[in-house]
């Protein structure tokens, strides 16, 4: 098994010198989908405590083996179809990819009472892509102020993944439009705190921006094995 200490540990230098750099803090989220559990292991001896996961079935998987550890923060950012709603509800604290009303409505109404409000962000498809799920910039008013009515979720920000293959410049424009997104918004939600956005190839471009959560697989974990079972 190779040593996640030393990955992890660069990630962070880099991702603290950035966040002083820009003024703000900026947390890890590591993303750990398709990798075996014992990594995941290895990075919370480490120190890391927010995992990110695509794919429900594995996550559940890793959730249950990694149970004892009950500070860890799983956080789903993966496409959500309606038929997964429950389990996601049932076992996240954090949901990075709510692009429509009717998956924020299941999951509020299957969070189970005893659990804190799951914490949220709607996913912007700030690209224009058609293949990307996400909202347009004029939808996401719209829906934050639906989702901000919903009992059992507590709306967080926003979160994007712009073109691959994106310049430096469009990224940075990506990102300020995020950005400036965001503080329209908390005019109406003044708790909407978070910017999820920059991956392994551009977070420190997203830090200087404004992210407040950076998604980093690769650079920690190194690359992904193939997947055997059917994409969920």
């Amino acid at each position: 098994m190779k040593s996640i200490a030393e990955p992890l540990k660069s990630v962070r230098q880099e991702i603290e010198k950035a966040a002083a750099a820009a003024g703000h803090p900026v947390k890890l989220l590591a993303v750990s989908k398709a990798h075996p559990v014992a990594l995941l292991e290895a990075a919370y001896k480490a120190g890391q405590r927010d995992f990110g996961e695509n794919y429900v079935q594995e996550a559940l998987q890793k959730i249950a083996d990694l149970r004892t550890h009950e500070d860890i923060i799983w956080h789903y950012i993966g496409p959500l179809q309606s038929n997964k709603t429950r389990d996601v509800a049932e076992a996240f604290q954090w949901v990075h990819t709510v692009d429509r009303l009717k998956i924020a409505r299941r999951l509020s109404e299957q969070r189970p009472p005893h659990l804190s409000p799951l914490q949220v962000c709607i996913q912007v498809n700030i690209s224009g892509e058609s293949q990307k799920a996400g909202v347009t910039l004029p939808e996401c008013e719209a829906l934050a102020q639906e989702i901000s009515q919903l009992p059992n979720l507590s709306l967080r920000g926003l979160m994007c993944i712009p073109r691959a293959g994106a310049s430096e410049d469009e990224l940075r424009q990506a990102f300020r439009e995020m950005r400036l997104l965001q503080s329209r918004l908390r005019k109406d939600h003044p708790q909407l705190d978070t910017l999820s956005m920059g991956m392994s190839g551009d977070y420190l471009i997203a830090i200087e921006e404004g992210a407040t959560i950076v998604r980093v697989g690769s650079r920690i974990f190194g690359a992904r094995s193939p997947r055997k079972e059917p994409k969920e």
